[in-house]
């Protein structure tokens, strides 16, 4: 082995990460790169250094004693890079997405993080729904956000880590005048026969769309057609003045004048939300983003779910096991 004039830290990322999976489809799926580009890397790493790193077999990737000699060195450099990047960040604000203004579990995540953090500056964007922000988080315009991480396609989800934060109870929105608006709680089968809007044709926010056909489908529950993209809450509030059909909300979302908000209940539906950063991100703010999303939902019990309660499989093993309780 003998060392060049200048090492890519990328390079070294790919080969740290090669050696602690042993497996470079899997290491591969770590850094969002094809594995074709991964091995290519590690070749051209290998190339500079002078010598193989690695012993591959169709079975099996080990280690070779240059590799294993290299390897502390170069978990060694990529700290000191991520150290610099994260003093670097101190530097500027971190961009949190809340989707919308109305989502109080994501306003009080951020409104706790800015206290725990008050010499970082944590600036709120808006970006409707996880679908399109996650997009703006892979191409590093936010730093997170929040939201239905099981909604969002795998090789997504691959460049993107997440945090379970709260299992929201979800609601329907009604105009004042209608059958139900009377009701204290809106059990599912009575939306039988309902149109019921959930963003349907808003690029935005597939992942709530989706959510709503897997909850509306067999129980006779229509997803209303899409609507015009309505940009800011007065333009919402008009399109669905016109329309008058219901909206599927989550609780605690504030209505609109002339509705109210009734929970669901019989079973309760639930929306998983998770905090959502680019991965291997590097922030100070992060951390106290995370520390206060933690902090809250052990604090509120959020990730305790009613025995009686709704939620797709695919949203359950996403957001990982928690006890069941009545909330």
């Amino acid at each position: 082995m003998f060392a060049p004039s200048h090492v890519d830290p990328r390079l070294l990322r790919a080969f740290v990460t090669v050696a602690e999976e042993l497996h470079f489809t899997r290491a591969a799926a770590r850094l969002y790169v094809a594995q074709q580009a991964l091995s290519r890397d590690v070749r051209r790493l290998e190339g500079e250094l002078g010598c193989e790193l690695f012993v591959r077999s169709t079975r099996r990737v080990t280690l070779t004693a240059d590799g294993e000699r290299l390897l502390p060195y170069a978990r060694a450099v990529l700290q000191a890079q991520d150290d610099l990047l994260a003093a670097a960040g101190r530097s500027r604000p971190l961009l949190v997405d809340l989707n919308s203004p109305g989502l109080d579990t994501h306003r009080e995540v951020l409104h706790r993080a800015r206290g725990l953090a008050p010499e970082h500056e944590l600036m709120a964007r808006y970006e409707s729904g996880l679908t399109w922000a996650a997009g703006e988080l892979l191409a590093g315009r936010l730093d997170a956000s929040f939201g239905r991480f099981a909604g969002l396609a795998k090789a997504v989800r691959a460049g993107l880590e997440q945090q379970p934060v709260r299992y929201e109870p979800m609601a329907v929105v009604l105009p004042e005048e209608h059958a139900l608006a009377g009701l204290p709680e809106v059990p599912l089968a009575a939306l039988a026969g309902e149109t019921v809007y959930a963003g349907a044709g808003n690029t935005r926010t597939e992942e709530w769309t989706d959510l709503a056909r897997r909850l509306f489908d067999g129980r006779d529950i229509a997803l209303a057609p899409p609507a015009p993209l309505a940009v800011g809450e007065e333009e919402f509030r008009r399109i669905m003045a016109r329309t008058r059909n219901p909206i599927l909300a989550v609780v605690g979302f504030p209505p609109h004048p002339g509705t109210v908000s009734r929970p669901l209940v019989d079973p309760v539906p639930l929306s998983p939300v998770s905090l959502v950063w680019r991965k291997g991100m590097i922030h100070p703010a992060l951390t106290e983003l995370r520390r206060s999303a933690a902090d809250l939902s052990a604090e509120r019990g959020w990730l305790r779910r009613p025995a009686d309660s709704w939620l797709p499989k695919q949203d359950a093993d996403v957001m990982g096991a928690h006890p069941m309780s009545r909330c």
